[in-house]
């Protein structure tokens, strides 16, 4: 089992940055891939980035490349998120989620991810 609790959140302006935080109780948290997800409203929820149990992997939605980076530290059970040049659309609540599926190697499957965090909402405003 594996608790999930984000943060960072906030209201930023279009082309600011922010850094979320995802801490995962459980001494297992090194064996999960990580993903981070948003959901706008009235859209369905999307996939942004994910990441292999050792970090050594990474996957991103196209529409962050570039913008958006994940990583993590295993020795402090966090997941980070950090987003730079905020688009207005991205005003989301993001979620993260942790996965065992595929040996920790992660994706950017949602069908994957076997635990989610409650949500931390983003606002980009124009």
């Amino acid at each position: 089992q594996v608790q999930l609790v984000e943060s960072g959140g906030g209201l930023v302006q279009a082309g600011g940055s922010l850094r979320l935080s995802c801490a995962a109780s459980g001494r297992t948290f090194s064996s999960y891939a990580m993903g981070w997800f948003r959901q706008a409203p009235g859209k369905e929820r999307e996939s942004v980035a994910a990441i292999s149990w050792d970090g050594g992997i990474t996957y991103y939605a196209d529409s962050v490349k570039g913008r958006f980076t994940i990583s993590r530290d295993n020795a402090k059970n966090t997941v980070y998120l950090k987003m730079n040049s905020l688009k207005p659309e991205e005003t989301a609540v993001y979620y993260c989620a942790a996965s065992l599926g595929w040996g920790g190697l992660g994706s950017l499957s949602q069908d994957e991810y076997d635990y989610w965090g409650q949500g931390t909402q983003v606002t980009v405003s124009s």
